[in-house]
């Protein structure tokens, strides 16, 4: 099995609240950082995405690819890789844990990124290191601050 690089972060809001935000792939070029286009292309029979095409920019690694999501309610997305030009591999998951009684939510990010051209095992997990914490972070200042957070 592939290494894989993870890493949490405590957000002030519901789980439902930061899974809502982690759903709205539309939205994702406006905070994530690495992420400069997103297009849905199906959904499930609750309305949320099944594929979607990302056009990604995370610095040593570019590429324009479609993942596959699984839904586990508001704890957990999972997804992995359809489509790419440039990865191998671009599996990973968001897993929610409710604290103070809902109130917050450590959110896990955890990544495995594969890529088609030779690449030392230090930069990918540096890449997969800096993709996981601009995206928490980013996760955590966009729930933060949408209106009634």
């Amino acid at each position: 099995m592939a290494e894989h690089t993870s890493s949490s972060i405590t957000i002030e809001a519901a789980p439902a609240e930061v899974m809502g935000v982690i759903a709205d792939f539309a939205r994702y070029p406006e905070w994530t950082g690495e992420v400069k286009e997103a297009e849905v292309l199906s959904e499930d029979a609750a309305g949320r995405a099944e594929r979607v095409r990302l056009l990604l920019d995370a610095g040593a690694i570019k590429d324009d690819h479609t993942l596959a999501y699984t839904w586990t309610g508001d704890r957990e997305v999972s997804w992995t890789l359809v489509k790419s030009q440039m990865l191998r591999a671009l599996d990973g998951s968001y897993r929610l844990a409710p604290l103070a009684g809902g109130a917050r939510t450590e959110v896990t990010y955890q990544l495995t990124v594969d890529v088609k051209i030779p690449m030392l095992g230090m930069i990918k997990r540096k890449a997969e290191k800096v993709i996981i914490d601009r995206a928490l972070a980013g996760l955590k200042k966009r729930v933060e601050s949408a209106p009634g957070a």
